[in-house]
């Protein structure tokens, strides 16, 4: 499953969130790709205050900064339908 990091360059906050994120997705053999916000003023409105955001791009609730990695966990087993 492919899982979406909303973020944009220098933001230490999704960094941050990276650390979290890489154990979680080699758990769950989740794949991560970053969209850069800046690429769109939609995005940047969506999104410009709440990253780093993740989300699975359907209509599954997206997980917003700050999280923990026992969050993650929860929204990544959810995911997997554990």
């Amino acid at each position: 499953m492919k899982i979406y990091l909303y973020s944009t360059l220098g933001c230490h906050l999704c960094e941050q969130a990276k650390v979290i994120l890489w154990p979680l997705l080699l758990k769950y053999q989740f794949r991560l790709a970053e969209i850069d916000i800046s690429t769109s003023d939609e995005m940047i409105e969506n999104y410009g205050t709440r990253i780093p955001v993740l989300s699975v791009g359907d209509d599954f609730a997206e997980l917003n900064w700050p999280f923990t990695p026992e969050q993650v966990d929860r929204y990544f087993a959810e995911l997997a339908g554990d």
